[in-house]
């Protein structure tokens, strides 16, 4: 088993010298956010996850959650582990202080989450879906729902649930048949049945609130006529306390293929009657309201992909360094040495630590953005940093859990025969990252939002605005220096792949939208690895600029121009290829006759 230790100096490396943690810090409601602050808090968080939640994942994984009669069992060590993280105050860290948050910048918590999935991603999922839960009822919830709900819900007392899909469902919301019946006095009988509800029951608090989707019985056929509800488990008293249990009940928990510790739930609503529900915000805009959770979710979904990365990382690197295997090429009769030695081997972990760190500068880039969105004081400011998360939040999610099970794949490789063996744990890395491409909606619906809502609608006026920022970058990276100039190079490319896929789907959508989704998910796909060299391109201006002025930390500047050079070589190298596939592809996917597959 591999231990797990975050990477702090990375972290701040890209908070400060990528995300603009100053910007940030200044933003009104910061005044006490200082970097004295942020990296107490990181140094906590580190402690917390490779203390408690790291040596928990593995014995988690093998015992996983267990069902009986109802009830939910979560794994030794969860509700010890849980009491312990909401004691620590870590589910109010971002929360609003009104209910009980400490308030501090999407940035700053953007880096502990990544701690907490690295440490033991099953366990993350419970505290990850409640903030999308509070969320939700931050935005749209009454005053009544916010005062019953929140205040237990930022301290972790209780958890929370987002209730979307149903078994005729799927993905597609436009399906869904739970109802809820007006009973005349503000409250609602909620019946149906909700499947894949991660931790929809569980033993680590005495709550858990529901958010459920539902149709009202005049409700409109399709999305515009669903409407979104607050379903407690035990129903809530005026003065706080519990009380009767709601007609919720879970009535089994899915066998899967990775996160076993998290509980996975099929829930049925109103078996004996109906749940007790109260309508949130206004009838019929349930999915609207809904995708202010689900957005919250989907970066956090991203994060997973790149906190399973980094532990993946870890893990292969341990082992490199410890497993003495051959000696090594070119040296005859040389001693057997450590793996590290071997070329490929070497390949492998830069290419996994290489991607990893774009991902990373790429997500918390994307984190600080939300800050500058919501609290900038500047209208203008905060409408163009929106635009650029909107833009940005389908390819945090969907190249960051693609590029995860390529890291954790790598990762096994990089053990060999080892790497197959349970025991060994590098196969729960990609056992783990598999469902995170799936759940929030799959990396295809990302990538059709993508170049559907966030691209052809608007004309590509944010795209074209990114591309700009990344040619400036381009233009700072000087071509004499042989590293700049390669990493310039590639990042050139890169732009203008982009641009050539960019003017294509913009040419192509609205006239044939089948052949512009053919190449959606490649889309996706070259948009993440060049906005990750765009990233590390900065990167590399920042460790250039650092190395010159014999500062300290050179071996870590000195790895940083490296480490980007390489993803220029190796992982830029894919853009063309990706780019011609966006612009020629429709014909080989689509010409083929059904029944002819």
């Amino acid at each position: 088993m591999s231990n797990y230790t975050a990477p702090i100096r990375d972290m701040q490396f890209v908070m400060n010298e990528l995300a603009d943690f100053d910007g940030v810090a200044a933003l009104p409601g910061n005044d006490e956010v200082s970097s004295d602050l942020v990296d107490a808090i990181l140094e906590e968080a580190n402690k917390f996850a490779s203390g408690v939640l790291a040596p928990l994942n593995w014995s988690g994984d093998q015992e996983g959650a267990s069902w009986n009669e109802g009830n939910v069992k979560t794994a030794t060590g969860w509700k010890d582990a849980y009491r312990q993280f909401a004691e620590s105050g870590w589910t109010a860290l971002a929360c609003d202080p009104e209910y009980g948050g400490q308030g501090l910048p999407k940035l700053l918590s953007t880096a502990v989450m990544e701690m907490w999935k690295s440490a033991n991603m099953a366990f993350s999922l419970c505290p990850m879906l409640t903030t999308g839960a509070i969320e939700s009822l931050m935005l749209r919830g009454s005053d009544e729902q916010k005062n019953m709900y929140l205040p237990k819900m930022v301290s972790g007392e209780w958890t929370g649930t987002m209730n979307l899909t149903e078994p005729q469902a799927g993905s597609d919301l436009a399906a869904v048949r739970t109802k809820a019946e007006p009973q005349g006095d503000g409250t609602y009988l909620i019946s149906g049945q909700k499947i894949f509800i991660t931790y929809g029951d569980h033993d680590m608090t005495d709550n858990i609130i529901h958010l459920v989707l539902a149709r009202l019985p005049d409700a409109p056929e399709g999305v515009k006529g669903i409407s979104l509800f607050v379903v407690p488990k035990f129903m809530v008293n005026a003065d706080g306390s519990l009380g009767a249990r709601n007609d919720v009940h879970c009535v089994s928990i899915e066998h899967k293929l990775g996160i076993h510790a998290s509980p996975t739930c099929v829930l049925a609503f109103g078996d004996n009657g109906g749940a007790v529900g109260t309508l949130i915000g206004e009838a019929n805009r349930g999915l609207e309201y809904m995708f202010i959770m689900m957005n919250e979710a989907r970066f956090a979904v991203g994060m997973e992909g790149l906190a399973l990365s980094e532990r993946a990382y870890q893990h292969a690197l341990q082992y490199a360094k410890d497993r003495i295997q051959g000696t090594e090429a070119g040296v005859r009769g040389g001693p057997k040495v450590s793996i590290i030695h071997h070329a490929d081997v070497r390949r492998m972990l830069m290419s996994m630590k290489s991607q990893t760190e774009a991902m990373r500068a790429l997500a918390y880039v994307v984190g600080a953005a939300t800050d500058f969105a919501h609290h900038h004081e500047d209208q203008a400011v905060r409408a163009q940093k929106q635009a650029f998360v909107d833009l940005m939040i389908p390819v945090v999610k969907g190249w960051l859990t693609e590029n995860s099970i390529e890291v954790a794949s790598t990762g096994v490789q990089v053990h060999g025969g080892m790497g197959f063996i349970e025991e060994t744990g590098a196969a729960q890395h990609l056992r783990d990252a598999r469902i995170t491409t799936i759940y929030e909606g799959t990396t295809a619906i990302q990538a059709n939002d993508l170049i559907g809502r966030k691209i052809a609608r608007e004309n590509g006026v944010t795209i074209k605005a990114l591309l700009a920022e990344m040619r400036e970058v381009e233009a700072q990276l000087d071509a004499s220096d042989p590293a700049l100039a390669a990493i310039r190079r590639s990042l050139s490319a890169g732009v203008t792949a982009v641009e050539e896929a960019v003017a294509y789907i913009l040419a192509t959508y609205n006239e044939d939208i089948k052949a512009a989704s053919v190449g959606s998910v490649p889309f996706l796909k070259l948009l993440g690895i060049v906005a990750g060299g765009w990233q590390m391109a900065r990167a590399a201006l920042v460790a250039k600029t650092k190395l010159a002025g014999q500062g300290g930390d050179h071996g870590f500047y000195s790895a940083k121009l490296v480490t980007a050079r390489f993803y220029a070589d190796h992982v830029m190298a894919q853009a063309p290829g990706l780019a011609y596939a966006v612009v020629n592809g429709a014909t080989g996917a689509l010409e083929l006759p059904e029944e002819l597959f």
